[in-house]
Formats: structure tokens, sequence, C-alpha cells
């Protein structure tokens, strides 16, 4: 089980896990959603496309775009639809 985690809470958890780049992303729906607020950041990357992002924020304290998402990601990244990964501190575990 991937687990990620951000001040000691649990925000995803999966055995179902893609590796790109080195980052796990979590499929959506095993993601604790309650702790995610929409950003207005995005970036792109040349062959994944555009990235949206997420802060988490557990408790009142917030993690300004710690989690992305390609909401339509380029052909060659088809893989990643419909995942969410993390960085800024948060923990993954294996």
């Amino acid at each position: 089980m991937t687990t990620a985690r951000w001040q000691g809470t649990v925000i995803a958890e999966s055995d179902d896990t893609t590796v790109v780049e080195g980052n796990h992303y979590f499929p959506a729906e095993s993601v604790r959603s309650e702790y995610l607020r929409p950003s207005a950041t995005t970036t792109v990357c040349g062959w994944k496309g555009t990235a949206e992002y997420y802060t988490i924020d557990v408790g009142g304290a917030t993690n300004p775009d710690a989690a992305w998402y390609y909401a339509e990601p380029k052909p060659g990244a088809a893989h990643v639809r419909g995942r969410i990964a993390f960085w800024r501190g948060v923990e993954i575990s294996e």
C-alpha cells in the first residue's frame, strides 16, 4: 500500500499508483478530497500537458499547490488521467 501523508494525516492510500518521473500518481478516488482545495495555479509540461493544482488543508494548516493532476493529459501521458500526485513536503511511503 502506498500512502501520502502531510502533517501526520493520511491524504491518499492505494495499491494502484503509477510512478512517473519519480512521483506516485494516486487514483483520484483514493485521495481524501476533504483535504484538497482548488488552486488557480497551472503549469505546462511539454509531454504531459497542463497541470492543475490543489492546496492541501489539514486542520487549518495549508500547503499551497502541493497536489497536482492533468485533467486533459497529452496522448503520451494518458496513463495519468484521473490521478493525483503530491510534493512540497507530502511524505510518500510504500
